[in-house]
């Protein structure tokens, strides 16, 4: 796929369009493919303002949602949101890692499935909408991967349930699942979605969330709890 295909899915799947692509191209440039490309710039710089934007953002919507706990669970609860491991499974929902511009060196080395590589990525696409689109669209962008069923002790924080569902119903090869967006609600900087999840055109799962990659997720996840699943 060329670079220009390529940008132009991408923004597809995180849902917004760069009036800079530039923005968005230095954002995926990885160490390895800066050095190979002496023109291009790394995306070391944006990781760094990317991690900051994140952590704000999500410092903002915890402090709001869990009003009840001490400043010691909301530090908890931050930590297990904008760990590696969660921004990698963020990542995953828009397939990330396939859109990264690497190395030879990387590519050949599995760096395009290496969650380090991933995750710092993840953060530099934050910097980049932040740089391109201000940080109400950077926020937007953040919340859309927060589950609306985490817990003060993060121990929801991220979990895939759309995947473990896949993984599921992929064990009966003719079985298809899709997700119908059911409804959606509320002013356009507070957005309530509800979506069903359908086998076969049956539902097995409905679920709601601010986003929605939230309301599949908590639909699957109802889902899988009727098969009597627990993830």
């Amino acid at each position: 796929m060329d670079a220009k295909r390529s940008m132009s899915e991408l923004q597809e799947k995180i849902g917004y369009r760069f009036k800079n692509e530039e923005l968005l191209f230095e954002a995926l440039s990885h160490s390895s493919f800066a050095n190979e490309n002496r023109e291009r710039n790394s995306n070391e710089r944006l990781e760094f303002l990317g991690d900051s934007v994140l952590s704000i953002v999500v410092s903002d919507y915890i402090f709001k949602h869990f009003s009840h706990i001490p400043e010691g669970e909301l530090s908890k609860l931050r930590a297990s949101l904008v760990c590696e491991n969660a921004l990698f499974e963020f990542s995953k929902t828009i397939d990330l890692g396939k859109y990264i511009l690497l190395g030879k060196g990387e590519e050949l080395t599995g760096g395009r499935e290496r969650p380090s590589i991933v995750s710092d990525a993840f953060e530099a696409v934050i910097a980049a909408i932040y740089l391109d689109g201000g940080m109400d669209t950077a926020r937007e962008y953040v919340l859309s991967f927060i589950p609306d069923n985490i817990t003060p002790k993060g121990s929801n924080a991220f979990h895939d349930y759309k995947t473990i569902l896949q993984e599921v119903i992929q064990r009966n090869p003719e079985e298809k699942i899709i997700y119908f967006l059911k409804g959606e609600s509320g002013p356009d900087h507070d957005k309530h979605f509800t979506v069903q999840v359908m086998l076969n055109n049956n539902v097995i799962g409905e679920g709601s969330g601010r986003s929605k990659k939230a309301a599949e997720q908590s639909a699957a996840k109802e889902a899988l709890e009727l098969m009597g699943i627990r993830p």
